[in-house]
């Protein structure tokens, strides 16, 4: 959770005490690419609510999306989905030189969208503007130190891990949020 693909081999390897080779790292993670288009070849396991709310907030919102996942899984899954319009920026592994919760994913991320909204003439925004929904401890702990508020979403870790990382509100789905909770709540 909050790396990217060749931060976990590596330190997995690391962990088993294994020799790793650049070519061995290069074919894992080919193959990794490979089998995650396979698994969500027939269906795009989306988390309730998520298409919902992303399709709601980005009429009012700018958003942006930070993951330590590749740009090219990122851009497969949001094109399948037909969600890639959604957004106004991408911020992906490749992008930044360290993992969360490191927060340079989400300044990277901040700074990119500013990038943007001066393009079309916005202000730029403050990073305690901005709210950073994560679903893991790593994530929270990034968002928080970019100076962003923070939503954690119990998807892949107990709600007691996400407050220990600072959250500010946790939640058990995205499902019960709404736009105008969301501006209620952290406005």
């Amino acid at each position: 959770l909050g790396m990217d693909d060749k931060t976990f081999v590596r330190a997995a390897f690391a962990r088993a005490n294994k020799p790793l080779t650049d070519d061995v790292l290069a074919t894992m993670l080919e193959g990794k690419s490979v089998r995650h288009r396979q698994l969500i070849e027939d269906e795009l396991p989306f988390f309730p609510g998520v298409v919902t709310f992303l399709k709601a907030a980005s009429r009012d919102y700018s958003l942006g999306l930070v993951s330590m996942s590749s740009r090219v899984e990122i851009e497969y899954v949001l094109e399948r989905a037909r969600l890639r319009p959604l957004f106004s920026v991408i911020v992906s592994a490749e992008d930044v030189m360290v993992c969360k919760p490191a927060p340079d994913c989400y300044r990277a991320g901040l700074e990119k969208l500013n990038d943007k909204r001066r393009e079309e003439r916005l202000l730029p925004l403050l990073a305690n503007e901005c709210l950073a929904i994560e679903d893991a401890p790593p994530g929270i702990e990034s968002g928080r130190q970019a100076g962003m508020q923070t939503l954690g979403i119990t998807n892949t870790v107990a709600a007691e891990h996400l407050r220990a990382a600072g959250a500010d509100v946790v939640s058990a789905s995205l499902a019960d949020w709404t736009v105008d909770a969301v501006r209620h709540v952290f406005s």
